[in-house]
């Protein structure tokens, strides 16, 4: 499901739009209930900064989780080019014509896992799911079919090994998904917003320079978070690395 998060730039914006709005709105509270009198003043303050520290409170562990998910998709992307390039050379092990077409079929897999960590549109995902799914049963057919009719410890290991590099795969697609949750999104924009209602009601003039500028801030924080929890829509985005240099060793006999 797509969500505004995996567009940074327009969260960017809209964030912005919204805490520019917030300050708006808190200027527009004092100047109709005549702002704040000396003696409320200081409380106020105490308020304005409790709520300022809980919002940073909030960034910082909202990024954190981010940056603990960006942190296991690099993992897993590592972990599946492990298992593929042990798999490529356990497939030696099978008998007949089986290395041969097992070896080509993870040369393929390989180049299609990369392009599944380069895909950006829903169309091309989709293409790629489909054709990881059909050659994952290829995989696994070819190392199953003497598995079952010459049961050894050679073609149950690489079986295993098969085993491992489709579970890899699963593990990545799981990884992808882990999104900071919705319900944290929402909580940290309402706290953004309050905390910006509180400061243009409480600042002192009405173009208050703070009416700009920690908007601003927040604004990047939120762009911040949201690059790095998108896998597929932010600048920041997890290279396949491992894969590619797989790609250019393995090589079908």
């Amino acid at each position: 499901m797509i969500r505004l998060t995996d567009f940074p730039l327009i969260a960017f914006f809209v964030t912005f739009g919204l805490m520019w709005l917030g300050t708006w709105v808190g200027t527009f509270l004092r100047t109709r209930w005549h702002g704040l009198s000396d003696t409320v003043r200081e409380d106020y303050g105490v308020t304005l900064g409790a709520t300022l520290t809980l919002l940073g409170l909030i960034i910082g562990f909202t990024f954190s989780m981010a940056t603990t998910r960006y942190d296991q998709r690099k993992n897993y992307e590592e972990e599946e080019a492990n298992a593929i390039g042990t798999e490529y050379v356990r497939v030696d092990l099978l008998p007949g014509d089986a290395t041969v077409k097992a070896q080509s079929l993870l040369v393929q897999y390989t180049n299609l896992r990369i392009e599944y960590y380069k895909a950006r549109r829903w169309e091309e995902l989709a293409r790629i799911n489909d054709e990881t799914a059909k050659l994952q049963d290829q995989l696994w057919a070819t190392v199953a079919a003497p598995a079952k009719s010459q049961p050894s410890t050679n073609t149950m290991l690489a079986a295993s090994g098969m085993n491992d590099v489709l579970n890899s795969q699963g593990y990545t697609q799981a990884s992808w998904w882990n999104r900071i949750p919705r319900s944290a999104w929402s909580l940290m924009f309402a706290i953004a917003i309050v905390s910006h209602i509180l400061l243009g009601y409480g600042a002192h003039r009405k173009t208050s320079f703070l009416s700009i500028v920690l908007p601003l801030l927040v604004a990047i924080s939120f762009l911040l978070i949201a690059d790095i929890d998108s896998p597929r829509g932010g600048i920041i985005r997890v290279q396949p690395q491992n894969l590619e240099a797989l790609a250019h060793q393995l090589q079908p006999h």
